[in-house]
């Protein structure tokens, strides 16, 4: 049996949450790690039983013999680490988003048309169960044609900021939605469309880091995203207003249907479906889960469970194992990685000049 030799950059931190993913399946090994903290990193070779560790990225892929990477460092090296893993032949998973400018995002398409290797964004909120669920229920065509739908990523992190330092350049220094593909990744599945066109506005400036320095990015933004469908989609972020986390909110309407998640308070995940409900009235959409939800959400392993993200960190990689192994398409390849990515990087210019509405590449026609 084919084994696939795994190895993880960023091990001492984000990447240690797919180590379980890994070593549970058969076809899996753990054999090298990467990470820059040096004493981390020897911790956590430790714990783990791998005695291949590098301070250095390139050398690792050099030396470890390795066929996989996985990407989870801050979002500025996403990219370079790709193309670089990509040259070699080496498969890739990296953590999200895919890129953190148009260009970059340009030369990883190429990269990754050039290469023998696979590539796969490791966008785990579409592995979330009730995300899964409400996909499988759009897929059965349930929803009619879907027309508008709503993403939110509601996660105050200034205190995050400065422990994780990337974060105040990378995601509330830059004006924009900077972080798009939890929120947008989902939908994009559920609605089977792409986003060609986006115009973001934000709120405003009412916040300051402990320097005193004003955040670039404004405290909420909104990016309205027009489909190749003629569909709607509403995204907003907000990293830096006061108020409870809500990282997970959705929306999905269609002609025949539409869901909501919860906003908190004791609120729960809730559907419409034309001719499934009593009149105007909404169901649990648990109430569904033994007809739609796929095996591995109706009796999940103990691993599945205990990976983050809802268990989509244990997911995404069973998922890419069994692209490379036995050659099933990735569910998030690196176009449907440019779907989720690029309006975000669009929206960035969008609301710097004004809020206009700009194009969005299709990367396919890179």
């Amino acid at each position: 049996m084919e084994q696939l030799k795994f190895g993880v950059v960023g091990a001492a931190g984000r990447g240690s949450g797919f180590f379980t993913a890994i070593t549970c399946n058969s076809r899996a090994r753990l054999e090298a790690l990467c990470d820059v903290n040096e004493d981390g990193l020897a911790a956590t070779a430790a714990q783990v039983g791998v005695t291949k560790t590098y301070v250095d990225y390139e050398r690792m892929m050099d030396e470890a013999g390795i066929d996989v990477v996985i990407i989870g460092t801050p979002m500025p090296f996403h990219t370079p680490m790709a193309i670089a893993a990509l040259q070699r032949g080496i498969h890739v998973m990296s953590e999200v988003p895919a890129a953190v400018s148009l260009e970059e995002a340009h030369d990883l398409v190429l990269a990754a048309k050039k290469s023998r290797a696979q590539y796969m964004m490791a966008e785990n909120y579409c592995y979330m169960r009730p995300n899964v669920l409400v996909r499988a229920i759009a897929r059965a065509g349930l929803f009619g044609e879907m027309y508008f739908a709503e993403g939110e990523y509601l996660h105050e992190l200034k205190e995050l900021n400065e422990i994780t330092k990337w974060r105040r350049k990378w995601q509330t220094g830059i004006n924009g939605n900077t972080y798009p593909t939890h929120s947008l990744g989902p939908l994009l599945q559920w609605m089977g469309q792409r986003v060609v066109s986006v115009l973001c506005t934000g709120a405003g400036h009412h916040y300051r880091d402990p320097r005193g320095d004003e955040y670039e990015n404004e405290d909420s933004t909104t990016v309205l995203c027009r489909t190749d469908r003629g569909g709607l989609i509403q995204l907003r972020l907000d990293m830096l207003s006061n108020r409870p986390h809500n990282m997970t909110y959705y929306s999905l309407q269609g002609t025949t249907g539409c869901y909501e998640a919860p906003r908190g308070l004791g609120d729960r995940e809730k559907i419409w479906l034309q001719g499934r409900c009593e009149g105007m009235e909404w169901m649990p959409l648990e109430d569904l889960a033994e007809e739609f939800l796929p095996e591995e959400w109706l009796r999940p392993s103990a691993e599945q469970l205990e990976a983050g993200h809802g268990g989509g960190d244990y997911l995404e990689v069973q998922d890419f194992i069994r692209a490379i192994l036995d050659g099933t398409p990735p569910p998030t390849g690196i176009h449907e990685a440019m779907d989720m990515t690029l309006p975000g990087l669009v929206s960035q210019q969008s609301i710097t000049q004004g809020g206009v509405w700009l194009d969005v590449p299709d990367s396919r026609l890179w």
